[in-house]
């Protein structure tokens, strides 16, 4: 199965950080990351209000538990945003390139 995978990052040098770890271990074959977008939340009884950016993962299901722990283990906040949510269509060529480069590492 493939998924989309969303993560808030509290900024750029964060995302790219990401990026590079999660793309270099084929743990996505792809992470746009939207800069600038604001998130309202609610955290330890407070309403807050913050510049974030949303990095958007496509991956296989079979990587989700290894990209969770990457994300965990890099990432500033205490509690990050991971979601995953299936894609249930696409594009025969893209499904398949994104099953292609999130197999096992190239020699």
């Amino acid at each position: 199965m493939y998924v989309i995978v969303l993560v808030t990052c509290p900024d750029e040098k964060t995302a790219e950080g990401l990026s590079d770890a999660i793309l270099n271990r084929r743990l996505a074959a792809c992470v746009n990351t939207v800069s600038g977008m604001t998130s309202k939340y609610w955290w330890k009884g407070k309403l807050e209000k913050n510049r974030e950016h949303l990095m958007i993962i496509k991956t296989v299901e079979s990587r989700l538990e290894e990209l969770e722990k990457t994300v965990k283990e890099n990432h500033p906040y205490e509690v990050p945003e991971f979601i995953a949510l299936p894609v249930t269509s696409g594009s025969k060529d893209y499904l398949g390139w994104l099953k292609k480069e999130t197999g096992p590492l190239p020699d």
